[in-house]
């Protein structure tokens, strides 16, 4: 089960299988532990995509300007010492915002998202009753589906499963219907119906 879960967490006092088949071991071995990796899990993702956008941006701007693309038009251009040290620049600030990381307290769940509530509407159940009846005439597969599409066609049947080779049909109806209009249904398509 926790190699097929999305995410599979184990605790640490548990098998040595289960921590090898987890993608989360909790050490401490406390349930409470899984909000905090949780929360730990939200400020990583977020983190990332942060040091992203900076460095995206980062270097969307300045590699044109140390590429010496600006210079005609504009009049820029970079030292390479200066771009050197613009590149380092960039590593460091990613860097130091990845290490903001160790200043959150996963424990703290002030910050956390408010449980939205959820409407569950109660949808009414539909009755349905299966019923077998007995048709003579059936000879192969092509008759079996000429019954099942007569049947069908019957207000109330949901389905109908013909089987030639014991002259019966079973069918799903979710209201009572007159042996009559099955008779009369049968009939139409050219068999018999005992009932």
């Amino acid at each position: 089960a926790l190699t097929r879960a999305h995410v599979g967490i184990a605790i640490g006092a548990g098998t040595d299988i289960a921590i090898d088949a987890a993608d989360v071991v909790l050490v401490n071995s406390k349930l409470s532990d899984v909000s905090a990796a949780v929360r730990l899990s939200r400020a990583t993702l977020r983190n990332i995509k942060e040091n992203l956008f900076w460095a995206f941006i980062y270097n969307i701007v300045l590699i044109p300007v140390a590429a010496g693309v600006w210079y005609s038009s504009l009049g820029l251009s970079l030292n390479p010492m200066m771009g050197a040290l613009a590149m380092s620049l960039s590593s460091f600030f990613v860097v130091t915002n990845a290490l903001r990381l160790n200043l959150l307290n996963i424990h703290d769940s002030r910050h956390d998202k408010k449980r939205k509530s959820v409407y569950i509407e109660k949808i009414p159940k539909e009755e349905s009753m299966e019923r077998t009846i007995r048709v003579e005439g059936m000879m192969c597969s092509h008759c079996e589906a000429h019954v099942k599409e007569a049947l069908e066609a019957v207000d109330g049947i949901t389905s109908a499963v013909a089987n030639h080779d014991t002259a019966s049909v079973v069918i799903t109806c979710n209201k009572n219907i007159d042996d009559a209009v099955l008779a009369e249904v049968i009939q139409k398509a050219g068999y018999t119906f005992k009932g």
